[in-house]
């Protein structure tokens, strides 16, 4: 999508990282070039709006589930080890090991 109109950031660059902008996971110095676009180009504008009320209506929806102590726990412990850059078993290593029934 874009307006046809130039711009100093492209439609599309803005478009690609909308949720990095909408999530503020990208740097100030982006997000005012965002905001900057923002104002000059209405169908980017209007695209953002659109993507902040679908993500508020998921939080409302569905950001009150509890999550459960032991997924919660497995989740931080797999972060921990990858913030300390040991290896992440690619399985459950806390499930009981799975053996073949006996015939």
């Amino acid at each position: 999508m874009s307006c046809g109109e130039p711009h100093e950031t492209d439609c599309s660059e803005v478009l690609d990282h909308l949720y990095e902008f909408l999530d503020s996971e990208m740097p100030e110095v982006d997000r005012d070039k965002f905001k900057v676009h923002f104002d000059e180009c209405s169908p980017c504008l209007e695209k953002y709006g659109l993507e902040e009320a679908v993500k508020k209506l998921v939080k409302r929806c569905c950001g009150h589930d509890d999550v459960p102590i032991d997924l919660r726990a497995k989740v931080l412990g797999r972060l921990d080890l990858i913030r300390s850059g040991q290896t992440v078993p690619e399985h459950d290593v806390t499930a009981a090991p799975v053996t073949p029934q006996e015939s």
